[in-house]
């Protein structure tokens, strides 16, 4: 009778074993862009931060009843550098519409990134911030980039692009909010994690 019970707790075990060595694997490896973010349907992770310049920047308080579209991006980022027009468009048509964006650069110098926006261009409508010590980006769960948030006016976290945004998507995921919907989180391409070294 030991033995069969014995057997049975083994038996057991190894299925046990089995089991949680299945669910492992199938997250290990994985790509975080499968699961939807955390932070959909919660109080956007607050934010005060400098301008990429030196000069005073913005509190994400200071934008409450704005739709926030917050963007993290890099100089080295490719798909940051591809959706860079659309996001200076959108930003620009957004404007009189209580629309604020937001672009955070994401582990990289600020001056590299102030260099990159002379570069590429920089719209009046859109506030540019450093992020010492990638604080925000942890608290947004950045994983690569370019990501970009979509904050409602209430200061919820209402979507969220994975990959490169162009001027229709985030146009459509901005009058979506405007209209009280919660587009949820869309994934559109590749991300950068670091750059190629």
């Amino acid at each position: 009778m030991t033995g069969r019970v014995l057997r049975w707790t083994g038996l057991g075990v190894v299925a046990a074993t089995v089991v949680l060595a299945v669910v492992l694997a199938s997250r290990f490896g994985s790509d975080p862009g499968l699961v939807d973010s955390p932070l959909l349907g919660q109080p956007a992770p607050a934010f005060d931060l400098p301008g990429l310049d030196g000069t005073e920047g913005v509190a994400l308080s200071q934008l409450r009843g704005d739709v926030v579209v917050v963007n993290f991006f890099a100089s080295w980022c490719p798909e940051c550098r591809e959706e860079h027009d659309d996001l200076v468009a959108t930003s620009e048509s957004f404007a009189d519409r209580d629309v604020t964006f937001v672009q955070i650069g994401y582990q990289e110098d600020a001056a590299e990134s102030l260099a990159y926006l002379d570069e590429a261009g920089r719209s009046a409508a859109t506030i540019y911030l450093a992020d010492p010590g990638s604080r925000t980006a942890i608290a947004y769960g950045v994983f690569g980039i370019p990501e970009t948030f979509f904050i409602d006016p209430q200061g919820e976290v209402v979507g969220k692009i994975i990959g490169e945004a162009n001027a229709l998507i985030l146009g459509a995921t901005i009058d979506a909010i405007i209209a009280g919907e919660r587009p949820g989180q869309q994934i559109t391409g590749d991300t950068q994690q670091a750059p190629d070294t």
